[in-house]
């Protein structure tokens, strides 16, 4: 069993910055993806960054060039790194950990482990 959670989240005025943590402990290793997701009221759970076990990272046309994903395998803990924050982002934010499908890491239906969530509010 992999047990995640998350912590970062704030509130922040637009332009600004937040790095999200996600502790992973338990069975790790049969985790080939590791990506962190975002849902905001009235929408899907979306796929935001995401990073396999080769180091190989996608992220989402909507935060390309502002976020960032990495990882400590030391400390088994993910980051996201998010700067120029905007109001569009807004959400709260899942640390996801799974096999993948297909070999893709970018789809939720790879994931069967999920944070609790931490909330990210950027205003105006």
């Amino acid at each position: 069993q992999v047990q995640l959670v998350e912590s970062g989240g704030g509130s922040v005025q637009a332009g600004g910055s937040l790095r999200l943590s996600c502790v992973a402990s338990g069975h790790t290793y049969s985790s080939h993806c590791m990506g962190w997701f975002r849902q905001a009221p009235g929408k899907g759970r979306e796929g935001v960054a995401t990073i396999d076990s080769s180091g190989h990272t996608t992220y989402a046309d909507s935060v390309k060039g502002r976020f960032t994903i990495s990882q400590d395998n030391a400390k088994n803990t993910l980051y996201l790194q998010m700067n120029s924050l905007k109001p569009e982002d807004s959400a709260t934010y899942y640390c996801a950990a799974g096999a993948g499908w297909l070999g893709y890491c970018g789809a939720p239906v790879g994931y069967n482990h999920w944070g609790q969530g931490t909330q990210v509010t950027v205003s105006s």
